[in-house]
């Protein structure tokens, strides 16, 4: 009975995403893409823009804040962001952006950064309602000044996607808001500003962008537009995130992992995700445990657990990447083992050193509550699946 409502409410989900146009932000790429783009930006009086100290004392906002001067756009610089990004943060931002009178937003930053600069906008939108208030589906509805996303990772995807998570550090929550108005009006992708990452955050990165891309095509809510996207997403990342990691200035390859978060991105934000989301979240708020890792070392175990009832998805995703059935025949373990490959290359680990025995109980029980009614995957697991899967994880374990 509650297999039959959670598809239910699932559908009812789709048919919104089917019936209701969500907002694509317009698209620039490279040097060319970001002197197109600054005639638009031109027309505020003046831009807050949004990033963390660590980014600007590395100075990977200066060839953007270069441009704007050339270009004569006036901005305020706002980077007292964390890393997972706070209350405090979004209000000490909407005070910089009131003080100096801005009219636009500009994020250039990872995740987290966009988080805060979509949450900055929405209360200047919404200037009587707290962050609290706006907690949850369709609070803000009202649109927001000019917003703009500058990725300096290749991972989240939030260049695209109409949500927020913010931290609650006075009652120890992290929760989403989450509203078509979010979504960015346009995605500016330059290459350049990633060549810096380390090979292991350009790894766990590009294989977050993968689980978006991977989980939304397999799942029952997919559309023919997210599927498109998650194909283009996976070739690109299969294609491009071994060159990336081993070759940082390699701007093609940063641009191709650019390009391919952007896509599963688009193709997420309307599908959704899975059960490997399901259990990463829940490492990241016990361990701490960075999301792209979580995801890249859960994504290939998950998968493995859906059995033959991803097979025919996992044979369109293998024939479009342009890959052979594997010895046994099955496309779903040729995808699989690609997977494990690019995780043993790149150093991300089959197990996670954090986790402890006496949690996975706990775990498994907050992943599935979780997923349900939410996530529309290919296949229901039951909680002693979760317990099956954490426990492949823990160290003591030998590795399948």
């Amino acid at each position: 009975m509650n297999k039959m409502f959670f598809r239910l409410y699932q559908l009812g989900l789709k048919l919104f995403v089917l019936l209701y146009p969500f907002p694509r932000p317009k698209l620039f790429v490279g040097k060319h893409g970001l002197a197109q783009w600054l005639p638009t930006l031109a027309q505020h009086k003046q831009v807050l823009v949004v990033s963390d100290a660590t980014l600007v004392q590395l100075g990977v906002l200066a060839p953007v804040l270069d441009a704007l001067k050339q270009a004569n756009i006036r901005y305020t610089v706002f980077s007292d962001v964390d890393p997972n990004p706070s209350i405090d943060n979004v209000e000490s931002g909407l005070a910089v952006y009131r003080d100096n009178s801005c009219d636009s937003v500009v994020a250039i930053g990872g995740g987290s950064v966009m988080d805060c600069a979509k949450l900055i906008a929405a209360r200047v939108t919404r200037p009587k309602k707290s962050v609290r208030q706006l907690r949850g589906l369709f609070k803000i509805r009202k649109s927001l000044p000019p917003f703009y996303a500058i990725p300096t990772t290749a991972g989240t995807g939030s260049e695209t996607t109409i949500v927020a998570v913010v931290s609650d550090k006075e009652h120890q929550q992290k929760y989403a808001v989450t509203d078509l108005v979010l979504a960015p009006k346009a995605a500016i992708l330059l290459p350049e500003l990633t060549t810096g990452l380390p090979p292991h955050i350009t790894a766990t990165t590009g294989m977050d962008a993968l689980t978006h891309a991977i989980e939304s095509y397999i799942g029952k809510n997919s559309t023919a537009f997210t599927r498109e996207k998650s194909l283009q997403a996976t070739k690109l990342i299969f294609a491009n995130i071994q060159h990336a990691c081993r070759d940082g200035k390699d701007l093609q390859a940063r641009e191709n992992m650019l390009r391919a978060s952007f896509y599963a991105g688009e193709a997420f934000t309307r599908a959704s995700v899975g059960y490997v989301h399901a259990i990463a979240h829940q490492f990241g708020a016990l361990y701490n445990t960075p999301h792209g890792l979580a995801n890249a070392i859960l994504l290939p175990k998950i998968l493995r657990q859906y059995g033959s009832t991803i097979e025919s998805k996992m044979m369109e995703i293998a024939q479009y990447c342009e890959m052979p059935p594997a010895s046994d025949g099955s496309y779903a373990t040729a995808v699989i083992n690609k997977i494990e490959a690019l995780n043993d290359e790149m150093g991300i680990p089959q197990q996670l050193s954090s986790l402890k025995q006496q949690d996975v109980g706990l775990i498994a029980n907050m992943a599935y509550d979780e997923a349900h009614p939410d996530y529309p995957v290919p296949a229901f697991f039951e909680r002693t699946d979760f317990k099956g899967v954490l426990e492949e994880l823990l160290e003591n374990v030998v590795a399948k």
